[in-house]
């Protein structure tokens, strides 16, 4: 390790990795709770129009990619929102659109298409002080929002009616979330490429959903996870000497799959310390009845397993759940 960070390129390249593992799956979170998994993908290619028009002008790649992305991502969900287009259609135009205009942008420009490649697959160790400075304050804008508005954010992407009943701006927090979405595909072109980020957002995300409960808990593990596999990936194709972006998305997806055996495990677990004495009891669908004269008076630490149930606890006995309530015990 301290061979590596002995390298200029290789300091910056870490430090992106870093950013780009915190970003992807904080705003990732939300584009799978909204069902929006290959988004990425269709920004990744309107970044890449960015990129032919950058290479056109001669001007700095990120920040017109980061503008062309934001642009595209805001139309078409701003289309969506008027019902002119639906979200897969949408997203249609965003691959195919965006696909061609760089091609043809980088075509005219006299670099051809063989210059979008370090685009479209990464190139980590090209990372420049200037870009590192703009991914880096970029970054800070998208964890700020992602983390300090995550409860809006949440309801927003759950259930849209129910967010307009809470008095949200659902629109305006759409918009946000799709913006913060093209941000992101554009910082991350450098690190993954385009091609791949997608896997970046939605990966560590569907990995850390297998092995926690609740919306904070999922969102905080995704973010670990993209942190290890990203800055975990550019330390091993240093050694390996492989291609950074392709091995860090090849760590995350061995991180997904490895939390398949785990989350069975769990869920066997959780499901042992609920209700242990009721697994595949035919008593669970017994009816509900009312005992006047109970022989036992249930209580924390009676002796009796207590499972949470509406806003009160039953205790477990004799195969049934008891329930003191007022002057009786409701049994079922």
């Amino acid at each position: 390790m301290i061979e590596i960070l002995s390298y200029p390129f290789m300091q910056r390249a870490l430090i992106a990795a870093l950013l780009t593992g915190l970003i992807a799956p904080a705003i990732g979170t939300y584009v799978v709770q909204r069902r929006l998994s290959l988004l990425g993908d269709g920004l990744g290619h309107v970044a890449l129009a960015g990129v032919g028009l950058a290479l056109l002008t001669g001007m700095a790649p990120i920040p017109i990619a980061v503008a062309a992305c934001v642009a595209g991502a805001v139309v078409v969900e701003m289309l969506r929102q008027r019902g002119k287009a639906t979200g897969d259609i949408g997203l249609a135009i965003l691959f195919y659109g965006g696909l061609a205009a760089g091609v043809f942008l980088s075509g005219i420009s006299g670099v051809g298409a063989g210059g979008l490649a370090q685009y479209l697959f990464g190139s980590l160790t090209t990372v420049t002080r200037d870009d590192l400075m703009l991914v880096g304050v970029l970054a800070i804008v998208i964890l700020v929002i992602t983390l300090g508005l995550a409860p809006q954010l949440y309801a927003v992407s759950t259930d849209e009616e129910f967010a307009r009943t809470q008095g949200l701006r659902v629109r305006i927090y759409h918009i946000a979330v799709v913006s913060l979405a093209a941000v992101t595909v554009a910082l991350a072109m450098r690190t993954v490429g385009l091609l791949l980020v997608s896997a970046l957002m939605v990966v560590p995300v569907a990995a850390a959903r297998n092995v926690v409960r609740g919306f904070t808990a999922a969102l905080i593990c995704a973010i670990a996870i993209g942190v290890i596999t990203a800055v975990g990936g550019a330390v091993g194709s240093f050694y390996i000497d492989a291609a950074p972006g392709a091995f860090i998305v090849l760590l995350a997806i061995a991180v997904f799959v490895l939390s398949w055996p785990l989350s069975y495990l769990l869920r066997r677990r959780r499901a042992a310390a609920i209700l242990p004495e009721l697994v595949d009891d035919d008593d669970l669908i017994a009816p509900h009845t009312i005992t006047e004269n109970h022989p036992h008076q249930h209580a924390p630490g009676c002796g009796h397993p207590a499972v949470r149930h509406g806003d009160h606890a039953d205790f477990i006995h004799e195969g049934h759940r008891h329930a003191a309530h007022a002057d009786h015990y409701d049994e079922h």
